[in-house]
């Protein structure tokens, strides 16, 4: 019994007690005998040990998670047993999945300029990116190589230098000089964006096949545009009519 009924209980049992000159007990009626019990007990004194309301949240919270269970654990085959193999199974599906996927990626509107307000040169974006990977900075790696591959291109006058670019652009115009590698291009520049924007982290093979793409470009002559042609043989004609 709690100490709230134990005191009402008390209070009922005073009031039919009775007295002590033999006369007959003091009776009070149902409902002023209710009141006085209720008053006396909204005192301080029997409320000191009541849990307080978080932990009667708590009750409650733990009370109903614990009827849950019970329903779906006797919905289940196997019941309790059964249940728990579906929810470690439910969990290692979303595990597997963050881990192959990653958090959502951003779309291309979020996209932020390749490059910082400090311009270098490719030997230095590659020199940076060399020191981020031998610290297992594989996303600043990442990022230092794709810099050094745009800034590459754009010493070789494959790019013209614009402030801003970002790397899905520059992708997409060095495909027109080098079709060869588009794909790859493409790819490097994803690679970009989701360790720049997208919460992604890279890993050591994301790295090496960056730099792999770094040192292909160097080597690779690029395709001359239709327009660079026709310019070129015309201003050989009018050198030869002059």
């Amino acid at each position: 019994m709690s100490l709230a009924g134990g005191v009402l209980t008390a209070v009922t049992a005073v009031l039919a007690l009775p007295r002590a000159d033999g006369e007959p007990p003091v009776t009070v009626p149902r409902d002023p005998a209710r009141e006085a019990a209720r008053r006396e007990l909204s005192k301080r004194m029997y409320h000191e040990n009541d849990p307080s309301l978080l932990r009667r949240a708590l009750n409650a919270f733990w009370e109903w998670v614990d009827e849950l269970l019970g329903a779906a654990s006797s919905a289940t085959p196997g019941g309790g047993l059964g249940l728990l193999v579906i929810v470690l199974v439910a969990v290692a599906i979303v595990g597997a999945l963050w881990w192959r996927l990653g958090s959502p990626r951003r779309g291309p509107s979020s996209a932020a300029p390749l490059f910082d307000d400090r311009p270098r040169s490719a030997a230095e974006h590659r020199a940076a990116a060399e020191a981020q990977a031998a610290q297992s900075h594989w996303n600043q790696a990442v990022q230092e190589r794709m810099r050094a591959v745009v800034r590459s291109l754009e010493e070789r006058a494959l790019l013209d230098p614009r402030p801003g670019r970002t790397a899905d652009e520059a992708a997409a115009e060095a495909s027109r000089a080098l079709p060869a590698h588009t794909d790859r291009l493409r790819a490097a520049a994803r690679d970009f964006d989701d360790v720049t924007y997208g919460g992604r982290t890279a890993t050591p093979e994301t790295y090496h096949r960056l730099a792999r793409l770094d040192h292909d470009l160097e080597r690779t002559r690029p395709v001359l545009t239709s327009s660079t042609p026709s310019t070129t043989h015309h201003s050989a004609r009018q050198g030869a009519a002059e």
